[in-house]
C-alpha cells in the first residue's frame, strides 16, 4: 500500500466510512473492514473449536462474546498498526454465522440449554416426520427439526421457551435489540414463502399443530423472528451491544447493522452467486453448494435442501456436515512431525506443501481410500462418523496419493448430493468456490472441478469469504433503495473483478470418478466401523 493510499484509508476509518463485517464460522471468527470501494482495508481474527459435550456439538455463549472481542479487537490492532487510529464509528455493521442449529432463550434472555450447533443429528425422528408432514424436505440441522425433536423427548425447558435463533440472529439480538433474521438465516430455520418472503404461513400452520398435540400452550410463529430481507434496517447498535462488542468503549453507538445472515447467504454474496443459474461452493468445516434456482424442483429430496438467497429467492442446497477438517487434522499431524526433525512450519506452509505433493498424485489417489467423516452426514446415510483410511496391498501408498484421497474425500459426499440435483435437470455454467482451502495451490480447486464436472472459478476474495461478504451485505443497506442485490454486485462490486478458473481435466475427472466408486462401496466398511466404536450417547440416540 503506498503512502497516499494509506492515508486515504485512515480518512475513511477516521471519518466513519468503513463498513465492518463478522461472521462466526466453524473454526474461525473472523472480522472485516472495508471502505466504500468494497476493498479490504484490515481483518481480524480470533481461532475457536466447538465442544462435545452431553453428547452433543456445542459452543459456549463465553466463547462466543470471548471471540467476538478478540475478533474485533485483533481488526482494531490491525487498523492502529497500519493506520495510526482506532474506530470510533462506522457505516454498517454486519454479523454472519453457522446457520441452523437451536439457541433456545426464556423470556429473560437466558440461554435455556447449551447451543445446539448445525452439526448435531439426533433430530431424525422430528426431521422425518415434519418432511412427511410439510412435504418439504426438513433437514436434521434444521432449527425446527431441533425443536420439534425437544418436544418428542418432552425436554423440560421446552415450556419456558420463548425465542429461538440461530447463533447469527442471538448475537445481532444482543446488539441491536431487534430479534430479526436475515431470509436466508431464516430459511434454515423453517420453510420461506417465496411470495410474502417471510416463514410459509400453511407450513406454520401445520407444524404448530404438531406441536400443539404435545405442548398446547407453545406457539411456533411468536418463537421465531422476523424475517428481513437484505437491504433492510435492522437495528442499531446500542449501548450494551458496542460494550459487548468494544468493551475498551472505543467504539460508539448508534451504528446501523443489516440482517443477520448466515454463512451460506454471504457465501453466495461473496462469489456474486445470488442471480438464477450461478452457484458456489463454501469450503470449510463443512461443505455446500448453492445454486439459485430456475423453478421449483419437481420432488422432495433428502439430500437437497430448499433455501434463499439473502434477497429471497429460492436455492438448492446440498450440504454435507463434513468438510475440511479431517484433511486440517491431518496437516496438523504432519506439521508437528516437521517441528520434531528440526524444520518447523507454519499452517499456511504446511498446507502448501501438502496440496502440492497432491498435486503429483495419481488421478485416483492410487487406490487410497479416505473418509473425513467426524460427525454424522445424512447425505451419506450416516448419523455418526469416524474418519479412515483404508487401502489393500495392492494401493500405492505414497504422500502424494494420501493427500489425494484426503481432498478428494473433502468433495465426495458433495458429489453425491450434486448427482441428485442434476437429476432434477438443474444445470449451472460456472462454480464459484471459496474457502480458505483454495489459497494455498491451484489442486483444490481442480479436484473440485473434477468432482463437479464444471469449471470451478476462485474470486480474488476466496480467502476472505463470508466475512467480506456480510460486510459487502451492510454496505448494501446505502444501495437497495436503487439496487437489486444482484445489480448491486453486479455493477458496484465485482466490475473488473479478477479471478482464476479451472476446468475438470479429463484425467482427473475419471480419477475422481474411479474414487468416488469405491468411496460409495466403501460406505459399509464406514457403518462397521461406527457401530463396532459407537460411544454410549450415539447408541442412545439410535434407540
Amino acid at each position: 500500500m503506498t503512502t497516499d493510499e494509506g492515508q486515504s484509508a485512515a480518512r475513511v476509518i477516521a471519518e466513519g466510512r468503513a463498513t465492518l463485517g463478522i461472521e462466526f464460522g466453524s473454526t474461525r471468527i473472523k472480522a472485516c473492514l472495508i471502505g466504500p470501494d468494497f476493498q479490504v482495508l484490515a481483518v481480524g481474527a480470533h481461532e475457536w473449536e466447538n465442544e462435545f459435550v452431553d453428547g452433543r456439538w456445542t459452543y459456549s455463549l463465553d466463547a462466543v462474546w470471548a471471540g467476538l472481542q478478540c475478533a474485533y479487537a485483533d481488526l482494531a490492532d490491525s487498523v492502529q498498526r497500519q493506520y495510526g487510529l482506532r474506530p470510533t464509528k462506522l457505516a454498517a455493521i454486519g454479523i454472519s454465522a453457522m446457520m441452523h442449529g437451536y439457541l433456545a432463550v426464556d423470556d429473560g434472555g437466558e440461554l435455556l440449554v447449551p447451543f445446539r450447533t448445525w452439526r448435531n443429528t439426533s433430530t431424525g425422528p422430528a426431521a422425518a416426520e415434519l418432511t412427511e408432514a410439510l412435504d418439504f424436505n426438513v433437514p436434521l440441522r434444521w432449527s425446527i427439526a431441533h425443536l420439534y425433536q425437544a418436544v418428542l423427548d418432552e425436554e423440560p425447558h421446552v415450556a419456558r421457551l420463548d425465542k429461538l435463533m440461530t447463533l447469527a440472529a442471538y448475537v445481532h439480538w444482543r446488539l441491536t435489540g431487534r430479534f430479526v433474521a436475515g431470509s436466508g438465516d431464516a430459511s434454515g430455520m423453517f420453510p420461506i414463502d417465496a411470495v410474502t418472503g417471510g416463514f410459509d404461513e400453511g407450513r406454520l400452520a401445520i407444524a404448530g399443530e404438531l406441536i400443539s398435540r404435545r405442548m398446547p400452550d407453545l406457539d411456533l410463529a411468536a418463537l421465531l423472528p422476523e424475517v428481513l430481507p437484505a437491504g433492510s434496517d435492522a437495528g442499531v447498535l446500542t449501548d450494551e451491544g458496542a460494550a459487548l462488542l468494544d468493551p475498551s468503549g472505543v467504539l460508539q453507538p448508534g451504528i446501523r447493522l443489516c440482517p443477520p445472515e448466515g454463512d451460506a447467504g454471504t457465501g453466495m454474496v461473496a462469489t456474486n452467486s445470488v442471480s438464477v443459474r450461478t452457484g458456489n461452493v463454501s469450503v470449510g468445516t463443512s461443505v455446500f453448494a448453492m445454486i439459485v434456482l430456475e423453478h421449483d424442483l419437481a420432488a422432495v429430496h433428502p439430500e437437497l435442501d430448499v433455501v434463499t438467497t439473502p434477497a429471497g429467492a429460492p436455492v438448492a442446497m446440498v450440504h454435507c456436515n463434513n468438510g475440511a477438517s479431517e484433511l486440517a487434522a491431518w496437516a496438523g499431524v504432519f506439521g508437528q512431525f516437521a517441528e520434531r526433525v528440526g524444520a518447523p512450519a507454519d499452517s499456511d506452509a504446511v498446507f502448501g506443501a501438502l496440496l502440492g505433493a497432491a498435486a503429483q498424485g495419481e488421478a485416483d489417489g492410487g487406490g487410497l481410500l479416505a473418509y473425513n467423516f467426524l460427525s454424522g452426514e445424512p447425505i451419506a446415510g450416516l448419523d455418526a462418523g469416524r474418519p479412515l483410511v483404508v487401502r489393500t496391498p495392492e494401493s500405492h501408498f505414497t504422500l502424494a496419493n494420501f493427500m489425494r484421497s484426503q481432498l478428494y474425500s473433502v468433495f465426495a459426499t458433495l458429489s453425491l448430493g450434486m448427482e441428485v440435483l442434476a437429476g432434477e435437470g438443474v444445470r449451472v455454467d460456472r462454480m464459484l468456490a471459496h474457502g480458505g482451502v483454495f489459497r494455498t495451490a491451484d489442486i483444490a480447486q481442480r479436484a473440485l472441478a473434477a468432482a463437479l464436472g464444471v469449471p470451478v472459478a476462485v474470486e480474488r476474495s476466496a480467502g476472505e469469504g463470508g466475512a467480506w461478504g456480510i460486510a459487502l451485505l451492510a454496505a448494501y443497506l446505502d444501495e437497495a433503495d436503487e439496487l437489486s442485490l444482484g445489480e448491486f454486485l453486479d455493477r458496484r462490486v465485482f466490475t473488473g473483478d479478477s479471478f482464476s478458473e479451472a476446468a475438470p481435466d479429463p484425467a482427473e475427472q475419471s480419477g475422481f470418478r474411479a474414487f468416488l466408486e469405491s468411496f460409495r462401496a466403501g460406505l459399509a466398511i464406514e457403518r462397521a466401523a461406527v457401530q463396532a466404536s459407537a460411544r454410549p450417547v450415539e447408541k442412545e440416540n439410535r434407540e
